[in-house]
């Protein structure tokens, strides 16, 4: 038997996130802090394109 566990928080659209990636590039080259920040909005938009994979089938 699977268990299903919910996000602790809710699932932003893969469009949403994707902005934000794209602000945070137009600002420049990325600082270390910029980096981590990019690298935590992948993984997010990951999340985002999944669910929005599972919503669709």
């Amino acid at each position: 038997m699977s268990i299903k566990s919910s996000p602790a928080t809710p699932v932003r659209s893969p469009a949403v996130v994707n902005a934000d990636i794209r602000a945070l590039w137009a600002a420049g080259p990325l600082s270390p802090e910029g980096e981590a920040e990019y690298q935590r909005l992948l993984v997010e938009w990951e999340v985002a394109v999944r669910a929005d994979v599972v919503e669709a089938a």
